[in-house]
């Protein structure tokens, strides 16, 4: 864990080349796994996808263990039911973004045998806010949490994005027919705007398909830091 003070924010116009794409979807549950089922029938559906340089493809998420509902084992048997309301979601270049509201309502695919239908689409602007969080970020061939965290620092150093607050979290594993893909969730908090904005535009990391990398905004964290 990195834990610095807070610095005062400046404020940032936010240009609009990077956009999120959110779909509706009639599907009643899929695997709590599902990053690569997903990206593969996604890219069968709509193969220049797969070609487009900095796209992502959310990993479809429900709200985690709360009132008495409990969250299960994350897996490729383990199921999560989906509601009206959740969304596909997908990240890419602005230009690129006609195209995919145009491509993909009306189509069917199967994500690990579970039938998906794409409908509507309408555009999300990225913000700048200072608290983001990836849910899957691949990590090295090492499972040890500081070296995790040495790595994605010097990943962000790259994209000039300084470490103030940062929490990861543990491992998960997302398999695929090549094997399982080494991930951990990481928090960071503190972002100046223009940080928080690269990070979003341009992820971190691989397999961006799948859902790794791809950071969206959380809520503060400032009482983990206040913690004993």
């Amino acid at each position: 864990m990195y834990w610095s003070q807070d610095e005062t924010l400046d404020t940032l116009a936010v240009p609009d080349t990077i956009v999120d794409c959110l779909f509706a979807i009639e599907c009643r549950a899929l695997p709590v796994d599902h990053a690569y089922a997903l990206s593969s029938a996604l890219v069968a559906a709509c193969p220049w996808i797969g070609e487009e340089p900095g796209l992502g493809i959310h990993t479809v998420h429900v709200a985690g263990s709360q009132n008495g509902w409990e969250r299960p084992a994350h897996g490729t048997e383990s199921q999560i039911q989906l509601s009206r309301r959740t969304k596909l979601i997908l990240r890419l270049p602005r230009a690129r973004a006609p195209a995919l509201l145009d491509a993909l309502p009306g189509t069917r695919i199967e994500v690990a045998g579970a039938p998906l239908t794409v409908g509507a689409g309408k555009l999300r602007s990225l913000g700048t806010e200072s608290v983001l969080f990836a849910r899957y970020l691949v990590s090295t061939a090492d499972p040890d949490e500081e070296a995790f965290m040495n790595s994605a620092a010097q990943a962000l150093a790259l994209l000039g994005i300084q470490i103030r607050k940062a929490l990861c979290g543990k491992s998960n594993t997302l398999e695929t027919p090549n094997g399982a893909i080494t991930t951990r969730s990481l928090l960071l908090a503190g972002l100046k705007p223009d940080e928080s904005l690269r990070l979003q535009q341009q992820g971190l990391g691989l397999h961006r398909l799948m859902g790794c990398g791809i950071f969206i905004p959380h809520k503060g964290i400032d009482a983990v830091g206040k913690a004993p």
